[in-house]
């Protein structure tokens, strides 16, 4: 690994730690079981890359990506986890159940209530 590759990987799992202090040790073992490189090229650009901007705040692309993640509809274990990171970082749950009834509208019904399923979850672990 080069010194940028170490840099982009410990800024990475520094971010994915403001979202949830215990992710980035299970993220970490998740991608190196897979590939010793994963972690790097994919939490280094997406979390790296482009979270880290400073375009927006971390707030903002929280509640973008449950958004998001919520229309696509295939990643409910992403979508909890995003959910549980936004309200880490702020996002509060009305503006969570906001955002998922607006997914109703422009993604669908269907899309919103799997969402909403995913948001039940994270709302219960993070009260504990």
């Amino acid at each position: 690994m080069s010194d940028t590759e170490t840099s982009r990987r410990r800024q990475a799992l520094a971010l994915l730690a403001r979202l949830e202090a215990t992710a980035p040790e299970k993220v970490a073992a998740n991608l190196d079981d897979f590939d010793a490189e994963a972690l790097e090229i994919l939490l280094g650009f997406g979390f790296t890359d482009v979270v880290s901007r400073q375009g927006l705040a971390l707030p903002t692309r929280e509640l973008l990506t449950v958004a998001m993640l919520a229309a696509m509809g295939t990643a409910s274990g992403q979508l909890e986890f995003h959910v549980r990171g936004a309200l880490n970082v702020g996002v509060s749950r009305e503006e969570i159940v906001e955002t998922l009834l607006q997914v109703a509208v422009y993604a669908g019904v269907p899309a919103a209530i799997n969402a909403i399923a995913a948001a039940k979850r994270a709302f219960a672990a993070h009260a504990t």
